[in-house]
């Protein structure tokens, strides 16, 4: 029997794409039924190379998932649960966008396995919205927020911050509305231009490294979550379990166009794009680089195992302990560390 693994579908279709988006998606009206036949051929395929495996956790991303039809849902479901081995107290995470379901459809999903929703707001401003190119307005996405906590299912939200002109007291009201809401759960991601994007062919005037460095530690300030991620915030036992297993370097399974993994099978380490797009061997050094960048990010730590040991210069990190400490059998950044973390990698990793 293999390791369990995670399992991560994406959903590529939206109602528009968004100014800032980079993500593998499309406006074009989706073929639904050759959607849900391609999945499902992909399932049975790591079900050929995996055989029974656990499933801890399966997460729809997008694109918009909430777009897709309740049948399609179900039919995929139904295939995942008679294919492998999902626990009773799997989670199962779709995301969401305002205007795209209304309340029956949720309930739909809900019953149909949905215990995870995660809304991109991004904004609770409406001509903020306008300007990242959203197809809501603030109205809506208080209303599908208040539907969705008003349901048996844990609820996170994401928002945008950096856009032009931001400035730490913008963070101080986005996080006093974020509290107000009585989220459990908030993503919070710093606006990034993308070439070949809209914004990333506009000149725009960005906040200045300082400035965001200003936002992101007002954030800890005001907002009544604890950070467990460095764009991830939650109260105990609300954190997303399915990203959490990614960062900490559990297997996963990338189903879809667009969705990307790493399968452990026969003591080996693979990387895999959905789609069969790629399939292909990568080495052990590889795998523990990815998984000290991943965990570093994160409020515990990358775990330190031995691959991990052989990548990272200890004697660095001793004599850094204002940038990163071991603890716990975990090498973890100080919240110092976390605002340069991409420089920090730089030395750690050997």
């Amino acid at each position: 029997m293999n390791c369990p693994h995670n399992i991560y579908i994406h959903v590529p279709f939206c109602i528009a794409k968004c100014n800032y988006c980079a993500f593998f998606s499309s406006a074009i009206a989706p073929d639904w039924e050759s959607y849900q036949k391609s999945i499902c051929a992909e399932i049975d395929f790591w079900a050929n190379k995996l055989g029974r495996i656990k499933v801890p956790t399966i997460f729809f991303g997008g694109g918009t998932p909430s777009l897709m039809p309740i049948s399609v849902f179900q039919s995929i479901m139904q295939k995942l649960n008679s294919t492998f081995d999902l626990s009773d107290c799997v989670e199962i995470t779709l995301e969401a966008n305002p205007g795209t379901l209304d309340n029956a459809k949720l309930r739909d999903f809900i019953a149909n396995g949905i215990n995870r929703i995660s809304i991109g707001v991004q904004s609770l401003d409406d001509d903020e919205l306008k300007f990242l190119g959203r197809k809501h307005d603030s109205e809506t996405a208080l209303n599908f927020l208040d539907a969705a906590l008003n349901t048996n299912v844990k609820v996170s939200a994401d928002f945008i911050y950096g856009l032009p002109n931001h400035n730490v007291q913008n963070i101080i009201k986005l996080c006093n509305d974020i509290n107000s809401i009585g989220l459990q759960h908030a993503s919070l991601y710093e606006l990034t231009i993308e070439p070949n994007t809209p914004f990333g062919k506009m000149n725009l005037s960005m906040p200045s490294n300082d400035e965001m460095a200003d936002m992101y530690l007002a954030i800890s300030d005001h907002l009544r979550l604890p950070r467990y991620e460095v764009s991830n915030y939650a109260t105990p036992g609300n954190e997303c379990r399915h990203n959490q297993n990614v960062w900490d370097g559990d297997a996963y399974i990338g189903l879809g166009h667009g969705a990307a993994g790493r399968v452990f099978m026969n003591n080996s380490w693979f990387e895999e794009y959905g789609g069969d797009i790629k399939y292909t061997k990568i080495d052990n050094r590889t795998r523990a680089i990815e998984c000290v960048m991943t965990g570093l990010r994160t409020a515990r730590g990358a775990r330190i195992t031995n691959e991990v040991k052989n990548v990272v210069d200890i004697d660095f990190i001793n004599s850094h302990n204002d940038l990163v400490i071991i603890n716990d059998n975990h090498i973890r950044a100080t919240d110092k560390g976390l605002l340069t973390l991409d420089d920090l990698l730089v030395h750690i990793i050997k």
